[in-house]
């Protein structure tokens, strides 16, 4: 299964970059790097890894191909 998110498609395999707020301490945000997966709940779906959670990959996610292009965005939308 591949997700589209704009010009980028997934697969079951990839590893991408995403922003991750710490649960603990709401105003910090980092770059995290999350697996591409068959989500186990919902057979048929993609999902990420991260911090041995499944996460639905939907095109609301901002997900980056890169730790450089991840840092790029985190600069414009969180600095």
């Amino acid at each position: 299964m591949e997700l589209n998110s704009g010009s980028t498609s997934y697969q079951a395999g990839d590893i991408v970059y995403v922003f991750y707020r710490n649960p603990h301490v709401q105003n910090v945000a980092n770059i995290q790097e999350a697996a591409v997966v068959n989500n186990p709940e919902n057979p048929g779906e993609l999902a990420l890894f991260l911090y041995e959670t499944y996460y639905p990959l939907t095109n609301e996610v901002a997900v980056y191909a890169s730790a450089e292009e991840a840092e790029q965005a985190y600069e414009q939308y969180i600095d």
